[in-house]
């Protein structure tokens, strides 16, 4: 008698047929298609943002004001000169955008070292009926609102605090540059003394009540592009 035997062909686990590979290279093919349009997507979106102002610290001005090349002033009319300057402040121009508009001011000033070039001078600012060092140390001028008034002049609206007192005033910038890495701003601000409760005099000199005060603010741009003025 003849047996008829079936030949079994086995398959191991890592053959697959013509058509279980072709599957699978699709599969690859649609997987690493995707991946790709994801890459794409994300990429443009980085330009994008990128791109838009404000999107990264090294797009937005950032300004360093030198002391040692600048300076802030003050003088009053009176029968005798009253004339001085302050010898230790701070100053800051920050930027949120490229727009000069969106720029804040911000100056510190140490009242104790006003200096006339007259120690008595001097010593009757800083007592109780003027600058009042001891209680109030600092007087301090920080913007508000920026308004360019001309192709390389501004009014700067802020709040100016001396002898605790706070009160808006206006302070007028003139730029002698655009787009240049250092240059300077030089301004004035007018006050009167008697609204921050300077209201005694001095003996034997006649003193006005208007206070004008000259800033002068010399500065370089450590980085990021030149801000953006109004045509």
């Amino acid at each position: 008698m003849t047996v008829l035997t079936e030949k079994t062909e086995r398959v191991g686990p890592y053959m697959f047929t013509a058509s279980e590979n072709c599957s699978r290279r699709g599969i690859q093919r649609s997987r690493l298609s995707t991946r790709i349009r994801y890459l794409l997507a994300s990429a443009a979106c980085l330009i994008v943002f990128l791109a838009s102002p404000g999107a990264s610290y090294a797009q937005v001005p950032t300004y360093e004001v030198t002391p040692e090349e600048s300076s802030i002033k003050f003088g009053v009319d009176s029968s005798v000169s009253i004339k001085g300057n302050f010898e230790k402040w701070n100053a800051s121009i920050k930027f949120s955008s490229r727009d000069v508009r969106t720029a804040v001011l911000d100056i510190e000033i140490e009242a104790d070292t006003v200096n006339t070039g007259s120690h008595m001078k001097d010593n009757k600012l800083k007592g109780k009926d003027f600058f009042n060092v001891k209680e109030s140390p600092l007087i301090t001028f920080k913007s508000t609102k920026i308004v360019q008034t001309g192709p390389n002049t501004f009014d700067i609206d802020g709040n100016f605090t001396i002898r605790g007192v706070t009160k808006t005033e206006k302070l007028t910038l003139t730029s002698d540059s655009k787009g240049t890495p250092t240059g300077s701003l030089d301004g004035t601000m007018a006050f009167d003394r008697k609204d921050y409760g300077m209201t005694s005099g001095i003996p034997f000199i006649k003193i006005a009540n208007r206070v004008e005060v000259n800033v002068r603010l010399k500065w370089r741009r450590v980085s990021g592009p030149p801000p953006v003025f109004e045509q």
